[in-house]
């Protein structure tokens, strides 16, 4: 009787441990580098779903080479696949231009938003040593922009717009390496694209002298993004703002992922929000104001959140 008993009591516990298991629901989140503050990001959302769901969503982050391949691979991941992008991409995504010219793929028409996160900024960090005051500066000089992210593509076409193309040496070496080759004099600067204050700036500025470069209005101009400011001590020994750009980013899904979970990751990420900007500066910047961003549709269960929280959304993202 009493093995049976202990047989009975087993089974109990194994039913209801996989009832639990299937009630929990899994998500991958596609952000960036490690040592981004994207991932770091990523980190932050993960943690907030975890308190806000108590559990029942568990987000595990992913590392990822830039947006570009967060985008293309949405085609191919199941419906719990979240992934941050700019809006823009999306867009060459779903008509085949940009970086997915002459690659279309009809399950980009079924890509949703979710909810904006800190913009893109970009960061040209130079050290102290290095000479470099300005970009006419950085001619003769060694840069690290890094392979296949934003920052990138975008620090590539900074130097053809300012006249430094054939100017400037890229080292060929991803950004996780930019910090070390920087400490080692192995580089007079990176460029990294990360909304502020950056974890890899943060590092090299902590490490050793370091200033960033700030751009002129006619600079800010040429590049077509929006003149951003990072505030002077920002970072270790930045005694002045710093004049930049920066570019909206987004977190989004697809029509895959059922309306239940959209509409739970989007009210876990604004009612944890004033938690998150507690502890990390960048989500103070992250207002109802930023859904404006969204290029193209919202996804129906984070609508649900936005109709509920009595959010603005347009006629064109529903």
């Amino acid at each position: 009787m009493k093995h049976r008993l202990t047989l009975i009591a087993a089974g109990l516990c194994l039913a209801l441990g996989t009832t639990q298991a299937s009630a929990q629901t899994r998500v991958t989140y596609k952000s960036a580098k490690t040592g981004s503050s994207y991932y770091q990001m990523g980190v932050e959302i993960a943690e907030a779903v975890k308190a806000a769901s108590e559990g029942k969503i568990i987000v595990t982050i992913e590392e990822s080479q830039g947006s570009v391949q967060n985008v293309a691979e949405s085609a191919t991941r199941g419906g719990n696949y979240v992934f941050t992008t700019p809006p823009a991409l999306v867009g060459s995504a779903q008509t085949a231009s940009g970086p997915f010219k002459d690659k279309p793929n009809p399950k980009f028409a079924n890509i949703r938003a979710l909810f904006p996160i800190p913009s893109l900024t970009m960061h040209f960090v130079m050290r102290d040593d290095s000479g470099v005051k300005n970009f006419t500066d950085l001619a003769g000089k060694n840069l690290l922009i890094g392979k296949g992210s934003f920052g990138a593509s975008e620090g590539a076409k900074y130097l053809e717009l300012f006249g430094l193309k054939d100017k400037v040496t890229l080292s060929n070496a991803e950004l996780n390496n930019a910090v070390a080759a920087l400490k080692n004099k192995q580089i007079d600067g990176f460029v990294t694209a990360g909304s502020y204050p950056a974890p890899n700036v943060i590092e090299a500025a902590a490490g050793s002298g370091v200033s960033l470069l700030s751009l002129s209005e006619d600079q800010v101009k040429a590049t077509g993004r929006t003149r951003l400011v990072i505030p002077a001590g920002t970072y270790s020994g930045q005694k002045a703002d710093v004049v930049t750009t920066s570019l909206p980013v987004v977190a989004y899904a697809s029509t895959e992922m059922n309306d239940d979970t959209a509409y739970a990751l989007t009210k876990a990420f604004w009612t944890q929000r004033d938690r998150m900007a507690a502890s990390a500066p960048w989500w103070k910047g992250v207002t109802g104001e930023m859904l404006a961003n969204i290029e193209g549709k919202i996804h129906p269960g984070a609508l649900r959140y936005y109709t509920e929280a009595k959010m603005t959304v347009s006629d064109q993202q529903r």
